[in-house]
């Protein structure tokens, strides 16, 4: 017997992680894709769009560094150099922007959308080939350009239907400014940074007890995590020295700016939270929808080559799953011998038209929900001779009606 993943007869295998997207889903997702767009363009924000393939050496530098690990490789048979596939865009977009447009006044606002492909996937998302969407916020590093993109990628998910949406924002830098102030290094460092990371809050307080302040302050900032009220009083309550005082401070500003932008939006943050943010240097943040829709979105401030830039990635698959299903509009069987201006002018009021070949053509097997007859358009569903009735139904009326389509 033939092992499924090793038969090399069946046509329809594809590697781990990767998957054909099929009707009507893959039209749904370009349509979501182009609405999030849309809500990037209105503003201001200019769409770039990359190559697939870049020579390695360019790929991944700067915050390409962090996804070298996720980086397909493979040799260009013209230049003989090796050149990678990319397993996420921003590198991309800040190569642009310090090369291509680097004389274009700041701050520099572009969009893009296009696909992923990374080694490896998660247990949770293990798809390895992804779409992305997203924008770069280049050349300005303020809590205001922190939360335009943070409150720029609320407005895109809103934009496809998708309600109830919440922000976690997390501090990347205040775990490790914390060691750094402790003087922490070798393996104290990293059993301390692990339980961390594990939210081992236990083996946290016993690890920061053995080093004493600043790591002490560990253990309340982990417990401190959740709504952004409570955390911002225990960043301001504790004794924090300069550096990671500056962190706190910048979140305080964050937020505020946030709910000047979205006074509803539920906001929580995680003081100590690392983990998944090895490029950013400023805060990073998380999109959530409703429910069990997972993660929709990340982003964060980074450095984009010389300049401070702030980041938004948006996942269209995990929108596709949190966006409410749009209503599919009529189809309609066209017979052979159909009037065309009658059918042009059902499309124009945004039906699917679909059209005999030949006498065998049946339009339910098609899909179809209408057929036209003679100018008049009936429902096939229930009485199926009666002529289509309600205004999502009926013919089309004034420039679009068509000569001989009935009412």
């Amino acid at each position: 017997m033939t092992d499924d993943f090793t038969d090399s007869a069946n046509p329809a295998l594809l590697p781990a992680g990767l998957s054909d997207l099929l009707p009507p889903d893959a039209a749904r997702e370009a349509a979501l894709v182009e609405a999030m767009m849309a809500v990037f363009a209105s503003h201001g924000y200019e769409r770039v769009k990359p190559p697939l393939l870049e020579f390695e050496e360019g790929l991944l530098t700067g915050s390409g560094a962090a996804l070298a690990d996720q980086t397909f490789r493979l040799m260009d048979p013209v230049s003989q150099r090796m050149m990678g596939l990319r397993a996420d865009t921003t590198p991309q977009v800040a190569r642009i922007a310090a090369t291509r447009l680097r004389e274009v006044r700041r701050p520099l606002r572009l969009s893009y959308a296009g696909q992923v492909l990374r080694v490896r996937g998660t247990q949770i998302a293990p798809g390895r080939q992804l779409p992305q969407l997203g924008v770069e916020l280049i050349g300005v590093d303020s809590a205001e350009a922190d939360a335009e993109v943070a409150a720029l990628g609320v407005e895109a998910l809103g934009a496809v239907g998708i309600p109830g949406l919440a922000i976690d924002i997390t501090l990347p830098a205040m775990a490790p400014a914390l060691l750094d102030a402790a003087g922490l290094e070798g393996p104290a460092r990293s059993r301390l940074a692990r339980a961390l990371d594990r939210k081992d809050a236990a083996e946290v307080a016993r690890l920061a007890a053995e080093v004493g302040p600043p790591a002490i302050f560990l253990t309340g900032l982990l417990a401190a995590a959740g709504p952004a009220d409570g955390a911002l009083a225990a960043l301001r309550a504790a004794p924090l020295p300069e550096g990671p005082r500056r962190i706190a401070d910048n979140a305080a500003e964050v937020v505020a700016a946030l709910r000047r932008r979205l006074p509803a939006l539920r906001i929580t943050l995680d003081p100590v939270e690392f983990r998944g943010f090895r490029y950013h240097t400023g805060i990073a943040f998380t999109l959530y929808g409703p429910g069990r829709t997972g993660e929709l979105g990340r982003g964060g401030r980074y450095m984009s080559g010389e300049e401070a830039a702030t980041g938004l990635s948006l996942y269209p698959d995990a929108a596709l799953r949190a966006a409410p299903p749009p209503a599919a509009p009529a189809r309609v069987f066209l017979p052979a011998g159909h009037d065309p201006e009658a059918a042009a002018a059902l499309r124009r009021a945004g039906r699917v038209t679909v059209a005999a070949l030949s006498p065998a053509d049946d339009a339910r097997a098609l899909g179809c929900t209408h057929e036209l007859r003679g100018g008049t358009l009936f429902e096939l569903a229930g009485a199926a001779d009666a002529p289509a009735t309600g205004a999502d139904d009926a013919p089309v009326r004034g420039a679009d009606t068509a000569p001989g389509m009935k009412e």
